[in-house]
């Protein structure tokens, strides 16, 4: 297993062939030296010995920024942002158990040693926030098997904490309303709301003002997401932020624009796929402006861009890889096809069973 490193055939159940060449290689040599060790993931049973009285197993989502906007500057130094997101089926795997009464602190294993299981993992900070909420002091088991790498633009943290505060109510007996779940995930992150949407969503403020819109693009459009091992600090990004070289697109605009290219088949999304973060991300790295053009070059696809604050490039229109991502120097590249994915009301999100099995 080399790290985050993957071939396209372990989520595909027909092991679709490498595409076109590419005109070099994607990433200079310090890019190549980063590598993630996975330890196994254990059970809910693990947890026997606190005998957890329920138990229930959730797929944990990520999601791609289809367009981001920053509007502007606030005066408290966040920023006001208009972004589509939408859900998609890269995602982990997490187990719940309920602890019994009497029991004061929760159990959070992962399967990749790098991410903290303390109280700065956004999975506590839900259970926390669960119970001060709710007043019910009750406490869990979480297994997080971790597939979405982090600091990736793909919100996997925000999903694994959205999926949690699901778990929590559930297990509980639905104390809380869903509509009232998306309002409070917003006191420990911005992109956790998104996740209680049906998995479309037009979010204003810091993001975590929601707007459920319909799916702008078919669920069946093949993505292909791209992330070299290293990541970047989103307050670095933001610092980075020139607000005189963002785009002058109007944000509903886009929304529009979009949604009736993809309604009618439009090979015109490049141009409503503008994410302002790109000139910060580009400017702290510049080989990820070269990784996006070679794969724009590479690939026929109809729109290629960077999600979130990076460092992961998606290209929208095709999910078969460049056939320079199966040589050897390339192998510590992510690189997985994702499809779009929603949620029916009253339930928690499923993978789109495409694909044989999740990353490894």
């Amino acid at each position: 297993m080399q790290g985050f490193a993957r071939k396209l055939s372990e989520r595909s159940s027909q092991g679709p062939a490498l595409g076109s060449g590419c005109s070099k290689s994607f990433l200079p040599s310090p890019w190549r030296k980063v590598r993630v060790h996975r330890v196994p993931v254990q059970s809910v049973a693990a947890a026997s010995a606190s005998n957890p009285e329920k138990q229930v197993k959730l797929f944990s989502p990520s999601k791609v920024n289809l367009f981001l906007r920053v509007v502007r500057r606030r005066e408290d130094g966040y920023h006001d942002l208009a972004s589509l997101f939408h859900v998609i089926d890269l995602g982990d795997d997490m187990d719940f158990g309920l602890l019994p009464e009497g029991v004061t602190s929760e159990t959070l294993e992962c399967s990749d040693p790098t991410v903290p299981t303390d109280d700065s993992n956004l999975v506590i900070k839900a259970l926390n926030l669960f119970r001060e909420k709710t007043g019910i002091n009750r406490f869990f088991y979480v297994n997080l098997d971790k597939k979405v790498p982090h600091g990736a633009g793909l919100g996997g943290g925000s999903g694994n904490a959205a999926t949690t505060l699901w778990a929590a109510n559930e297990l509980l007996g639905r104390p809380a309303t869903t509509k009232q779940l998306l309002e409070w995930s917003g006191d420990i992150g911005s992109d956790i709301s998104v996740f209680f949407s049906h998995g479309a969503a037009y979010c204003t403020g810091r993001g975590e003002i929601v707007e459920d819109v319909t799916p702008p693009l078919p669920l069946t459009t093949p993505l292909l997401l791209v992330k070299p091992p290293l990541g970047l600090s989103t307050p670095t990004i933001f610092k980075s932020l020139d607000l005189a070289r963002r785009s002058q697109r109007d944000p509903q605009e886009l929304l529009a624009s979009m949604t009736e290219a993809g309604r009618t088949g439009a090979q015109a999304l490049q141009e409503f796929c503008v994410n302002d973060l790109e000139q910060p991300a580009f400017d702290n790295l510049p080989q990820l402006a070269e990784l996006k053009a070679q794969i724009g070059d590479a690939l026929e696809s109809s729109a290629v861009f960077m999600t979130g604050s990076g460092s992961t490039i998606v290209a929208v229109g095709s999910d078969t890889p460049p056939a320079c991502l199966s040589e050897p120097q390339h192998k510590e590249l992510f690189i997985s096809p994702a499809r779009l994915i929603t949620r029916k009301s009253g339930e928690w999100y499923k993978p789109s069973g495409m694909w044989s099995s999740n990353p490894q």
